[in-house]
């Protein structure tokens, strides 16, 4: 008798130490998406600050997101060979001590290093911990509750970003929203010795195929890049055109050196696994529609309804309560119907929010114009995301969990480069016919005036001059947005 209550009390702490692992790499993950967003509402603090121009400012987002994007995959591989809490020990510490050194900072190009290797630092423990969460809980529902609670992280870690970002930097300095990553991360790095095991790739061979990592690894980066100078210097270009099609024959190379490689980096027959191809088809286009979204929206609230760092922060918690609420019944929906049933129906909610988005009015109202969309892309959101990492890891094999954890990551941070680049010429263009149509507009009202009219015109009745007042009100607040909007896009277009 006594036999088994030491054995049921061992289970027990077992499964203690379990849910406890989960926190410290969901800690660690909400730390990485929150600094991916975070770091936008403080550029005009750093621009001011460290002296940057107008054009360098830009890279204090695309340096971490070139490392970021380009290395994912790569550090999936790494922790499959190199032990998966090793690997997240490491990126964790690099993470760390780079984010010390942004808050410290001293010039243009001491911060745009910093942020290279911080984005290296989340490219190797971001797969990591997702392989260790696949690895401690089997598949099934276990798995499922434990990816819920990831994906409420990872779906919420971006609006709680603008909203820290604007306290910190309004109440303290820029440096803060670097500065609050350390003490989180000594933490992590502290507990993980005694709360998460190490595991590897159960393989015969220890072999790394240099050549796919280095393929596949410049490609990305490459794309990355073309995908930021796009936005700056247009699609047409000879330079853009040109680093676009060295990025398709680079990621062309790696399939091909795949294909015939002994130890591949990415075993192409996971895509055999048709849950985790349409997982990942699904995560690139969800990368694309929120990157995108987010970085429209916080544009549009603070250009457009001139709302405070601060306050657009604030009008992103019902979305992000929403995520959080809603993510434990996506977990639950999934392990009862399925993938297959629930992941259309946040993507549709998606679309529906975006489409609402794309209707907002230039006098709009946060509960009247914002507050439901945002409501429903919330709901969207969890529906979305936790069925996305559920499929992409489902039937996946022991050995290939960090590669499949940095393959779904990748693909949304790939889709939300491509999406961000695409809304942003989008809406310039937009904003440029428009400027073009008012100052024809306003051309031919000059020269259709003619001096012999000299008297002057009657007044009009009170409706129609309060009627104007409000139609002027809107033209100049519309003319406002079209001159400030997307003066600043490519600096703050990446990341959101």
């Amino acid at each position: 008798m006594s036999d088994g209550i030491v054995t049921e009390a061992a289970v027990g702490a077992k499964d203690r130490r379990r849910w406890l692992a989960l926190a410290v790499i969901v800690a660690a993950q909400f730390m990485v998406v929150l600094d991916v967003a975070i770091v936008n509402v403080a550029l005009p603090s750093i621009k001011t600050d460290l002296h940057f121009s107008q054009e360098s400012l830009q890279w204090v987002i695309t340096a971490y997101s070139i490392f970021f994007g380009g290395v994912l995959l790569l550090g999936g591989r790494l922790a499959d060979l190199l032990g998966r809490r090793r690997l997240f020990v490491a990126g964790l510490l690099l993470f760390t001590v780079s984010s010390l050194l942004d808050g410290l900072a001293w010039s243009e190009g001491s911060l745009i290093a910093f942020r290279s290797l911080q984005g290296l630092g989340a490219a190797m423990l971001s797969p990591a911990a997702l392989s260790i969460l696949t690895t401690t809980f089997r598949e099934g529902r276990e798995r499922n509750l434990a990816l819920g609670i990831w994906g409420a992280a990872s779906g919420s870690g971006g609006a709680a970003g603008v909203l820290l970002g604007g306290a910190l930097t309004s109440a303290l300095s820029w440096s803060w929203i670097f500065f609050i990553n350390v003490p989180v991360g000594a933490l992590v790095i502290g507990l993980t010795p005694w709360l998460l095991r190490e595991s590897r790739a159960d393989l015969d061979h220890r072999h790394f195929d240099l050549s796919g990592a280095v393929s596949i690894t410049g490609g990305l980066m490459l794309l990355v890049y073309a995908m930021t100078r796009a936005t700056q210097h247009g699609w047409g270009t000879a330079e853009t055109i040109g680093l676009l099609a060295g990025s398709a024959a680079l990621i062309a190379a790696f399939f091909a050196i795949e294909l015939r490689s002994k130890a591949p980096l990415l075993p192409l027959r996971i895509f055999r696994l048709r849950t985790l191809s349409a997982a990942n088809a699904s995560g690139l286009l969800m990368g694309g529609a929120i990157f995108s979204q987010f970085f429209l929206l916080t544009l549009y609230m603070q250009e457009v309804l001139h709302y405070s760092a601060l306050k657009t922060g604030v009008a992103y918690i019902g979305l992000t309560l929403t995520i959080i609420a809603f993510s434990a019944v996506a977990q639950a929906l999934v392990t009862r119907i399925g993938v297959r049933r629930v992941l259309p129906v946040g993507l549709l909610l998606s679309t529906v929010a975006l489409v609402l988005f794309a209707r907002l009015p230039v006098d709009g109202r946060y509960f009247a114009d914002l507050f439901p969309a945002f409501i429903i892309s919330g709901l969207g959101l969890a529906l979305a995301f936790v069925p996305m990492s559920i499929g992409a890891l489902t039937g996946v094999r022991q050995a290939d969990a960090g590669v499949a954890s940095g393959l779904i990551n990748t693909n949304q941070q790939i889709g939300g480069a491509i999406g961000v680049a695409a809304a942003t010429t989008i809406a310039t263009s937009r904003m440029t016919m428009n400027c073009a149509v008012t100052i024809r507009a306003s051309a031919l009202q000059r020269r259709s005036f003619s001096p012999m009219f000299t008297r002057p015109l009657p007044s009009p009745p009170p409706q129609a001059r309060r009627g104007g007042g409000r139609s002027h009100r809107r033209a100049r607040r519309a003319r406002h947005a079209t001159h400030r909007g997307f003066r600043a896009t490519p600096a703050r277009a990446r990341g959101l």
